[in-house]
């Protein structure tokens, strides 16, 4: 098993090398081991998913819960492992710091942080507010003993505000505060993903998965995308089989589903090959 200091070096240079690499987004222990053997070079985890594995909405869970989630991800893995942190579970600066340190004290190599309020009259902080609280959290990932990876995330676009100018000051002003990353998830034309990548010089990350995603990975690269995750898609696409599965069942008393499932005795041998 490589120390926390040798993952977070790997999961660093992810984000030097040429073109796009994608983090898969994890929901629990044993997604993060199915995605280990599929080959993957880092995990995220992903809040949603997580949330939904327990059968809550997003954002409710909070800092302890997302944390012992992250920690769980952590132990199944030997991969470098970035955490969705939310919006650092409070609306102070200290509160985005204490969050990366809670987060680095639990084996993560990176993480994030969001601008969004969860307020729905005032969905964003005032950018300045939020440059504030990532450059707390960059100074708590600098005193870690590793390169702790921090992405600032402009939720522009998933909170009812899709203004790209915007997203792109804000994004600016989080390269300025100490972000390593920088992220404006929602963004789905060519143009907005190259005009945030020539706005800023810091690696971007774009998100895939969403409905009608109209990117591969070759084409992301040549819009100068260095990190592609899938946020809640996997835990989703999960969900969306079972639905599907008990529509076969109630509306047509079929069990044809299984044909699709995956074994057991792969799964067995997967899970138990995987312990660390």
């Amino acid at each position: 098993m490589r120390t926390q200091h040798e993952k977070a070096a790997a999961f660093a240079a992810l984000h030097r090398q040429t073109g796009a690499f994608i983090v898969a987004n994890a929901w629990d222990a044993g997604s993060a081991r199915i995605l280990t053997a599929a080959g993957f070079s880092a995990i995220a985890t992903t809040s949603a998913g997580y949330a939904f594995s327990l059968g809550r909405r997003d954002n409710s869970v909070g800092r302890a819960g997302i944390l012992q989630n992250a920690a769980d991800i952590v132990a199944a893995t030997p991969l470098p492992v970035s955490a969705d942190l939310e919006n650092g579970f409070g609306d102070s600066a200290e509160a985005a710091a204490e969050t990366i340190r809670q987060a680095a004290a639990v084996g993560l190599v990176g993480g994030s942080i969001e601008d969004s309020t969860y307020e729905s009259a005032s969905p964003l902080y005032e950018i300045a507010h939020a440059a504030d609280r990532v450059r707390a959290a960059a100074e708590a990932a600098r005193a870690q003993p590793f390169p702790f990876v921090l992405t600032a995330r402009a939720e522009n676009f998933l909170v009812g505000r899709p203004n790209l100018a915007d997203a792109i000051k804000r994004l600016q002003a989080y390269q300025e505060a100490g972000a390593d990353v920088l992220y404006a998830p929602g963004l789905t034309k060519a143009e907005d993903i190259r005009a945030v990548v020539q706005s800023v010089d810091r690696p971007v990350n774009v998100v895939m998965g969403l409905m009608n995603s109209p990117f591969d990975v070759a084409t992301l690269s040549q819009l100068g995308v260095k990190r592609i995750s899938v946020g809640s898609a996997l835990a989703r696409l999960a969900y969306g089989a079972l639905q599907d599965a008990a529509r076969e069942m109630m509306e047509h008393g079929t069990f044809r589903y299984a044909d699709r499932a995956a074994p057991y005795a792969t799964l067995s041998a997967l899970f138990t090959n995987g312990e660390n």
